[in-house]
């Protein structure tokens, strides 16, 4: 095991997967059970799954999918997208996902989210907050894939998250999604300095130096997607992971979480 996990992320539209710039113009970058396949030779320690479309169809999650993902997923493997309820949680479980991570659902009623701990422990439950700065200034937490203002500031929403009794949280950068220029260092650095749970730093990475950095100023994980699909200057779709040596020599020195 690694000193500090490194996850893809992948972004599921109805039955495939796709990624975008910004949570923008999404294209198409191939068949998920396909994907995981080859993120199991490359031996992922984690990998995360967000469908982008459930919460806006009003639709629950696509079970029989997850559940297939899941048999082939030899790493520990998150679902977020459509969780609206404890039942929807709890059927995750059921089939094999390890991790339930809320977003839209967790703003609306935080309530879920302790409900939820509770019945299948904290460790398994993720709150992912995505945020963006805002034409007034200030960054606001957004939900339904970035196109809703909940008015709330990331920093005080990600402590009523820790009270609330989430296992960790995915801090992902709308205004740094797909760019490849790396995370929001100040806000990784303030949540992680507050916030007594671990933090995972997602959206903009484009280098194995984005993980370090973002490591080095206290993120207890690192999440990328275009890193991992994409290669080259003209994004031809390409699954892809660093070698473990590379990663364990990149972290060097840091503990565990």
């Amino acid at each position: 095991m690694l000193n500090k996990r490194v996850i893809p992320t992948l972004l599921l539209d109805n039955t495939g997967l796709v990624k975008g710039r910004n949570f923008k113009k999404h294209k198409y970058v191939g068949d998920p059970v396909n994907a995981v396949k080859i993120f199991n030779d490359k031996e992922v320690d984690e990998l995360a799954i967000l469908d982008i479309t459930a919460t806006n169809e009003n639709r629950r999650p696509n079970f029989d999918l997850i559940k297939n993902i899941a048999s082939q997923a030899f790493m520990p493997f998150a679902y977020g997208g459509g969780l609206r309820e404890l039942s929807d949680i709890e059927m995750l479980f059921k089939i094999g996902v390890e991790k339930a991570i809320l977003n839209t659902a967790a703003v609306k009623d935080l309530s879920l989210v302790t409900a939820a701990s509770e019945i299948v422990g904290q460790q398994s439950i993720v709150v992912s907050i995505d945020y963006k700065k805002t034409l007034f200034g200030g960054k606001k937490v957004f939900t339904h894939s970035g196109k809703n203002n909940s008015k709330l500031d990331p920093i005080e929403y990600a402590l009523r998250v820790q009270d609330a009794g989430a296992g960790e949280i995915i801090v992902n950068s709308i205004d740094h999604e797909g760019t490849l220029k790396g995370y929001d260092y100040d806000l990784i650095h303030e949540l992680a300095t507050k916030l007594d749970i671990p933090v995972i730093a997602s959206g903009g990475a484009g280098s194995l130096n984005d993980f370090k950095q973002a490591v080095d100023l206290g993120a207890s994980a690192v999440a990328a997607g275009d890193m991992f699909t994409f290669h080259g200057k003209h994004k031809a779709v390409l699954i892809t992971y660093p070698k473990y040596a590379e990663l364990e020599n990149l972290f060097k020195g840091q503990n565990n979480e």
